[in-house]
């Protein structure tokens, strides 16, 4: 695990590069690493490797569009920058379910990282998968977000913030850095800022707040635009992300060591 891939991404998100060979890797910054690349025709329309492929987890569902849901995360242990650690992933569930909107698809993945022969990290990751929206079709409306929060940061994501994010976690999802894309095939109104991203500030606050954390669970809400700054809450054990007409993006709930 690179100390020079976590230290980037610090700088990326304003803080002071101080990760170093040794040093505890913040939650959620496994992101980075555990990169499978793929050929460019192994890929998808959106940038994705191609569902169904040989070799791959997720199976054809026969839905365009991909979102990352949610997820929860059991910390067990630090990992450790510098020292080689190893990602385990199976499929748990792949399912279709019809929604207000249409056709579903739901999918969740388990992600287990060892390091030096001990289960430190057990990570379980949502997808959802939808047919592209209709020209006429009407846009979801987000739940509002609460407004009692003790502690709050706002961020704001320029599109060179995604692209660095992007990067680094190896994303190859057009809808955060093809703006055309975007706008005129998945429908949104501008670049969307990373859901993991969102999760990322969740965490950081919560750690910062709360200290060490045992176990974070979060949900989007609602997709965020790279041209909209976000306040980031939390409540307790709650946290959520509100966008600046008062929707909520994202809620959550840490548990502290």
């Amino acid at each position: 695990m690179d100390p020079a891939r976590a230290a980037a991404f610090q700088v990326a998100l304003g803080q002071e590069a101080d990760i170093s060979a040794g040093s505890a890797l913040p939650p959620f910054f496994h992101q980075l690493y555990f990169w499978t690349p793929q050929p460019p025709e192994a890929l998808g329309r959106d940038g994705h490797p191609r569902v169904g492929g040989t070799g791959g987890l997720i199976p054809d569902l026969g839905l365009p569009r991909r979102m990352w849901a949610g997820g929860q995360l059991q910390f067990d242990a630090p990992l450790r920058v510098g020292s080689p650690a190893e990602k385990r992933s199976v499929l748990e569930k792949a399912e279709h379910k019809n929604g207000r909107s249409g056709p579903l698809a739901f999918v969740t993945l388990r992600h287990e990282i060892w390091q030096e022969g001990q289960l430190c990290l057990t990570e379980w990751q949502d997808l959802v998968y939808r047919e592209d929206p209709g020209p006429q079709a009407p846009k979801p409306v987000p739940p509002e977000a609460r407004t009692d929060e003790r502690d709050a940061r706002e961020a704001a994501f320029s599109s060179t913030l995604l692209f660095r994010y992007s990067a680094l976690t190896f994303n190859g999802h057009r809808i955060h850095y093809d703006l055309d894309y975007a706008r005129d095939v998945e429908g949104y109104d501008g670049l969307v800022v990373h859901g993991p991203l969102l999760a990322q500030h969740l965490m950081l606050l919560a750690e910062e707040v709360g200290g060490a954390l045992r176990s974070f669970a979060f949900r989007a809400s609602s997709p965020l635009m790279h041209f909209e700054t976000a306040t980031f809450c939390r409540n307790g054990e709650d946290l959520w992300v509100r966008g600046p007409d008062g929707r909520q993006c994202m809620s959550a709930t840490a548990e502290f060591a």
